[in-house]
Parts: C-alpha cells; structure tokens; sequence
C-alpha cells in the first residue's frame, strides 16, 4: 500500500516579473544543448542564472516529449537526498530495492527530457554524480545546472553569465533599448513608481547607477526599490556616499562580490528594527513558507531583547562562516568571535532589539515584501513567501550575529513543523487529505531543514524521531518512502533508548523497508516495534506494530497466517490511541487475503463495513483501497459490471489524493476487466497507460507473479482479437495520456450495456449518456449536451462547492473550473450557480 501525494509544480515557474533582453547568452545556450547534453551556466551571485537558465529550458520545450523538469536544490543541503529530490522533480515513484540514483536512471532510460538542476555549488559532488550517471546510463537526458562553480566533468559545457552590460554615463544614450541593466532598473522602477520611464533627463543618472552596481540584476532590482522614496539622483548620490565609507573613498577598489553585499547591506540599513530582525529569523526557512510559519518563527515574546552587534560606521564586512552551504552574498569575511564584525575595529552593542509580537510580523512582512526582499508565490492554502537564496545567506549571517538567536530560531521552526505535522496527522483519516498533502509538500524543504537541525543537534534527537514518526502517513501514503526510511533510520540511529517515540519509528521502519522490498529487515523492524510497545504497555503502538507484521507476512504470499492475524486484529476492534486509518487498513488487508483465498462473499462483506466508516469519515486514500478491493472480489465473483464500477470509482478517489501506485494497479485491474467484457480497444489503451505509469514505480510490476501473469494475459487477449497492429496503435495511444487524462479515459463506463434514460420531471425531457462519455443534459427549451467533465462540475455546482474547491476535488486549476462554470452557464442559458442546482436536481 501507499501512494504519492500531488506534487508540487517541479515544471518551469511562471515568471513573475519581465525578462530582460539577453539575447546572446539564450542563444549560446540553446545552441549547446543541441550538441551536448550538460551545460552549466556559472557566475556570481545575483546575476541572474536561474533566470536565465528557466528561459533557456521554456525556449527548448518541444525539443523534449517527455518535457522540461526542474529540481530545486536550493533547500536541499544533504547530499544523500540529491537522487530523491530529481526523482520527485521527476515524479517517479520508486519502490524497487534498487539504490535511488541506479533506480532513477533506471526510470528515465528511455525518456527524452530536460533536467533543469538549479543550485548546485552547495552540493557539487552530488550534483556531478547525478549528472555522470544519467548522461552514462540514458541517451535522451539532457542537464542544464546552475552552479557558482563547474561540476567538474569532462562532458561538461560552461555558459559564463555575466553582469549586464551597462553602456558610457557619459556617452550616446539616445537608443536605450539597447542597454539591457537600464531596461531592467525602469521596469522595476516603474512597478513601484507608475509612470516612470527613461528619459533624456534620467538616462545618464541611471547608467551612472548601474555602473555603480557593476550591472548585476540582483543589486539593481533592489536599488530599484529606494525609487518609492527617492530619485535617481539622490539614490545615486546616497550609493555613492555609502561605496566611499566601505572604500575609504575610492570606489573604484570595490570588488564585484563586494558590490552585491554592499548593495544588499545598503537595503537592510533601510529596512525597519522588526523587519531587520524578520528577515534575519526567516532565514533559517529553507524554502517558501506561509504567513502561519512566518509567525511561529519570527514572533518570541518569552525571552529578554537581544541586542545586535554593529560597527559605528555600520560599514563592516558582513557574514561568519557556518554550517550553512557557502551561497549568498560572496566575499564576506568571517566575525572574529561570531559576535562582532571582522576585520578590527570599535565595536558596540546597539540598542536592544525588540521583541516581536505575532500581530506584527504581518507588517514586517508586508514591508520585506515592499523592499524585494520577499517574494510572493502562490501556494495550497493562499499566499506564500520566499527568501531569494542570496538574501536568505545574508539573513543568516545576520542571524549569527545575534547571540543564541540561530537555534533559538531553528528550535521554533522544528517546534512549528511538528505541531502542524501532529495537526495534520489528527486529521488525516477525515475529509481534508487533499489540502493535508498539498501542505505538507509545500512545506517539504522546512521538515527536511527541522530534521536536519533535530538530528544533528545534542538535546534535539528525540524531537527530530517524534517528527519523523508523526509523518508516518506522509511517507507511506503519499509515495515517499526511501526519504522515510532515510530519516527514520538516522533518528533511530540518535535515539536507541526505549522510549514511545522509538517503538513508533520502529515500525515505520519496517513499513517503510517492506514498501521499498526489503521485507526481512522490514519484518524484523516490526517485531522490534511489537516488542518495545509491549513492554512500555503502548495498545496503540504494538496494533501499530502489528499490521506492519500482518502486512508483510501478507506480501510474503503466507495467506493463511496472514488470514488468521488480520481476523484476530479486526475482531479485536481499535484500541484506545490508534489510528482510524491502521485500524481501517487491517480490515482492508484481511478482505484481500480472503479474496486470494477465494472468499470472496466475506472479503466483500469486510470492505462494505470499512467503507461505510470511510464515508462516514469523509476520508479517500483508505477508502480508495476498499473500493478496489471490492472490485478485485467482484472479478472473483465474475461479475464483471460491479468490478468496473468500483474500480472506476477507486480510480477517481486516488487521483484526487494522487495515489499513482494504486492508479498503476487500478488500470491493470480494468484491463482484465475489459478483455473480459470484450472492450478489446479499451484494454490495449489501458494496458499502454498502464505501463507508463508503471515506468516511473517498476517496470517489472515488482516481479509480482500474479500482477505481470494478469497484464500479459490482458495483452494476449485484446492482441488476438484486434490484430497486432491495432492492437499497437490503441496501446500507443493510452501510453501518450498523462495522469490526468488516463484517469478521464478509464474513470468513463465503456464496456457494459448502457442504463435507460429514466424519465425526468415535468417539463425536463430525458437525459442521455454521450457516446463520447459526456451526459447529455437537456434544457426546458433545447437540446443541451454537457461534456463528461462539464456533467461533474456542474454536479459539484449543485453540492455547493465554489469554484476552488471544484478544482481542488477534480485537480484542476482554479481558472479551469470557472471557464467550465461560465461555459455551463452559457450553454444552459442560466445567469447564476443556484439555476444550475436546480436544474440538476430536475435530472436526477
């Protein structure tokens, strides 16, 4: 069992903000990836390589079927979680026994994508390692990295990307389209002063500014920002003041490294004391965070004012070297003694910092947000916010100068995790897993950084093994469980005392090992965990600990021992403290060893009682289980039409919590099922979906006898009776369907005889079933025919449902599901919702 949760876009980003003209650096990338298949793009901080490297992948798009992926590593600082991370970009789902980078590669061997990997100087042999394997061990992958530094192959092509060119203050300014550092400061000008452009009056100044920034994005973007306050002029003049206190009058002595520090120190001058003191706390968020986590991290109201360390002319070297990455704003000199500026120099505390309240953190943030020092990004639950990687160093440092405050920040950030993971757990057998995963994966780089800090830190471990153990639904059912096991193992590691916490994690180990095929270390996990609970006394954990024994004795093909455990289980019913979905899950395992012992009344008789628990519940991944359960002993039966009504059911329940493991073994149920029912053309559709689906899990089914000896009959049979080339060309044409799109073939009744059009209320004629799969839905006054998707949105119209939360149901954009909304409306000849409710009540 397990699944995969959505995923979040690991497509290329929609640009927020225009791209400035770099013509001749897009087209010396595009015409390296033609003839070679890894090309990094170097350069300093702030001068623009993802951005650059982002335009170059959305400009060789179509040259790649299997598509364009991008890996963010910028959040990542483990090497070891390099391989998972591509996967995931990827959106594989590997559950072999294999090593996770021999399985990616594995995987994609046959594929002809583009691999973007951004990010990659923190962690360069792992990054080499992975590109030496894939351009080894496939001939359709391509890499473009972004990296401060090469990765050292030797099949590797370095594209340098340079500051922007930034033309003579003093020479022929009349054709600014040209000068691209010029272009970027009025764009960004002009999204803080509307209006502004360049003019005759300003185009000298702004070069002369430009120039000054020694052309980088960065530094530019964030000068751009003062424009709210001043002119160019003043900006200019205040610049320069500031470059002659770090140069001792002389800028032209300012390193380029040097010149992005100053410009970001210069922001941070102007920033407010509780802005200061956000942008450093932040800091220690590896990836986007919401305004919740904002608040948990920034806000401390239990401990004294910190006061922060400050030269008198504030023109000190920024930075201290930590166990951060090396990243951020460059050329910075280490502190003396972590609490001063470096150096020499009179040093002296500054005021004491205040104290943050959570009310305020909202304004701080706004005001980040202002300044460019926060970026604003769409996420699950609203807006999200992110420190561009330069600005996130910059805060640390700043964070370090500040006495206790780097793990005290750190400490709330764990904290923080582990309360929303808890939260979540509580209610992950309910009817919100959709948002729960959609969350959690938006927040998968802060849970990596919180067990990183937890494990690594003495006096944090066992927190870190509560973190990891409360997530156990995370890794098993939502399709990540090599990371799983990977951070239950190191907090086992830290933590061998016989606590609660190690019993738990325990058997999530096994779960975890016997999900990646290693069902005798999983095994022996699991009677660890069963052990430990018993003598703790712990019901909850040891019933745990008991379907994890139960499940693999189930995989082992021991069906009478597994029979005998699960009845024993169910009988026993849920014991005080365990979880809705391990006891729901007992029932599932004992139905599917009674249907592979040929009790199929029984096994349907146990799933329809768990399945009125998980509609009582409003729960889907469990209940999505049962329902392809019930379809596997409705095939025992033979009766064929109540297996295909289930299955399609279970199928539209695990795309929306993106289960694609229980999608892959869905579609080969249905396969059987429609050989069985003649629909020979359906079957090889599936069958070809099927095994695209499979590429990314196991292409060989897991070696599972009973799963490849059902596929390859469900081929021999539509074979025979299409004909191999039909047969081929239906096969082909399901192997080229996303997910989504497989789940809208399959989830539509194709095989059996279709139903009577019942009669409809007076004045509402029949309703028809589409040949295509729509419903045809009439109108009082005309023929309406609603397609098969336009059928389900306006159904969930009538439920009350607004428009996000049709998307949310259905996994479509927001803007997909008004466009459907305004097309019903338009074909129905209705103006509001509530029409729409009515009238399909009238169909009913």
């Amino acid at each position: 069992m397990g699944g995969s949760a959505p995923r979040r876009d690991q497509q290329l980003p929609v640009e927020t903000t225009s791209f400035v003209d770099r013509r001749d650096e897009l087209a010396a990338g595009r015409e390296l990836l033609a003839r070679t298949r890894l090309v990094t793009l170097t350069g300093p901080g702030g001068v623009g390589k993802t951005h650059l490297a982002t335009r170059i992948a959305a400009s060789v798009r179509r040259t790649f079927p299997d598509g364009v992926r991008l890996v963010h590593l910028s959040g990542l600082h483990d090497p070891a979680l390099v391989p998972l991370a591509a996967a995931d970009a990827l959106d594989l789902h590997d559950h072999s026994a294999q090593p996770p980078l021999q399985a990616l590669v594995e995987q994609v061997r046959d594929r002809r994508l583009l691999l973007l990997v951004d990010n990659c100087e923190h962690l360069l042999p792992a990054c080499a390692e992975l590109a030496a394997a894939l351009l080894h061990g496939t001939t359709g992958v391509r890499i473009l990295a972004t990296s401060r530094h090469r990765l050292g192959l030797t099949e590797e092509h370095l594209l340098d990307v340079r500051p922007l060119p930034v033309p003579d203050p003093d020479g022929d300014l009349s054709s600014p389209e040209g000068c691209p550092a010029l272009a970027l400061f009025a764009d960004r000008a002009a999204a803080v002063v509307p209006g502004f452009r360049l003019t005759a009056a300003n185009r000298a100044a702004v070069a002369r500014l430009c120039r000054r920034l020694d052309g980088l994005p960065l530094a530019i973007e964030l000068a751009a920002v003062r424009m709210r306050v001043l002119d160019v002029d003043q900006l200019l003049d205040r610049l320069d003041d500031r470059y002659r206190l770090l140069t001792g009058g002389s800028p032209a002595v300012l390193p380029r490294h040097q010149t992005l520090r100053a410009a970001v120190d210069w922001s941070h001058e102007l920033c407010t004391e509780p802005e200061k003191l956000v942008w450093a706390r932040l800091s220690v968020l590896a990836g986007g965070f919401d305004l919740e986590t904002a608040e948990a991290v920034s806000a401390c109201l239990g401990v004294p004012p910190l006061g922060e360390f400050e030269d008198e002319a504030r023109s000190g070297p920024m930075g201290v070297q930590g166990a951060e990455p090396p990243g951020g704003v460059e050329g910075a000199a280490p502190l003396e003694d972590g609490s001063g500026r470096g150096g020499g120099g009179e040093k002296r505390l500054a005021p004491a910092t205040p104290r943050i309240h959570p009310d305020d953190v909202l304004d701080a943030v706004t005001g980040l947000v202002d300044k460019s020092v926060l970026s604003r990004e769409d996420g699950p639950d609203g807006s999200r916010y992110r420190l561009l990687d330069t600005l996130r160093h910059y805060g640390l440092d700043r964070l370090r100068r500040l006495p206790g405050e780097e793990p005290a920040a750190r400490r709330r950030q764990r904290d923080w995790m582990l309360q929303r993971a808890t939260a979540c757990e509580s209610a992950w057998f309910g009817p919100g897993q959709r948002e729960i995963v959609a969350r959690l994966r938006a927040d998968q780089d802060n849970i990596r950084t919180a067990l990183d800090f937890s494990l690594a830190t003495p006096g944090e471990r066992l927190a870190g093994l509560r973190l990891a153990g409360t997530l156990w639904f995370y890794w098993h059912a939502c399709g990540a469980p090599r990371e799983g096991r990977y951070w239950l193992d190191r907090a086992l590691a830290a933590n061998p005392e016989p606590t609660r916490e190690r019993a738990r994690g325990l058997w999530i180990a096994g779960l975890l090992a016997a999900a990646t095929h290693d069902l005798t270390a999983g095994l022996a996990r699991a009677r660890d965990a069963h052990t430990l609970a018993r003598d703790l006394d712990d019901e909850a954990e040891a019933a745990h600990a008991e379907y994890v024994i139960g499940v693999i004795t189930l995989f082992m093909d021991d069906l009478p021992t597994a029979l005998k455990h699960f009845e024993a289980s169910v009988a026993r019913g849920p014991v005080p403290g365990q979880h809705l979905s391990l006891h729901g899950l007992d029932q599932v395992e004992l139905a599917c060893a009674l249907g592979f012992l040929g009790e199929a009344e029984r096994a349907v008789e146990v799933c329809e009682g768990v399945r009125r628990m998980c509609e009582r519940h409003g729960e889907e991944w469990v209940h999505s289980y049962v329902l392809r359960m019930l379809a596997l002993a409705h095939t025992v039966q033979r009766d064929w039409r109540r297996a295909e009504h289930h299955a399609r059911h279970a199928l539209r329940l695990k795309l929306a919590v993106h289960d694609v493991i229980g999608i892959a073994l869905t579609l080969d149920l249905l396969a059987r099922i429609a050989t069985q029912a003649g629909a020979h053309e359906r079957a090889a559709v599936l069958l070809g979906a099927a095994d695209r689906i499979w590429a990314g899990i196991d292409r060989n089914r897991w070696g599972s006898a009973t799963l490849n000896s059902t596929r390859h009959d469900s081929e021999t049979r539509a074979s025979e009776a299409l004909g191999r080339p039909d047969f081929q060309r239906a096969y082909e044409r399901g192997a080229g369907l996303d997910l989504a799109e497989t789940v809208e073939y399959a989830a539509h009744d194709a095989t059996g005889p279709r139903r009577p059009a019942a009669a409809r209320k007076t004045n509402v004629r029949p309703r028809s079933h589409h040949p295509a799969g729509g419903v045809r839905l009439t109108h009082p006054a005309a023929g309406v025919r609603l397609t098969r998707r336009e059928t389900e949105v306006a159904e969930l119209v009538a439920q009350g449902l607004a428009n996000q939360q049709i998307a949310d149901r259905l996994v479509i954009a927001r803007r997909t599901a008004e466009g459907h909304v305004e097309r019903i409306l338009g074909k129905l000849g209705f103006s509001n919702r509530s029409q729409i409710a009515a009238w399909m009540a009238a169909q009913r």
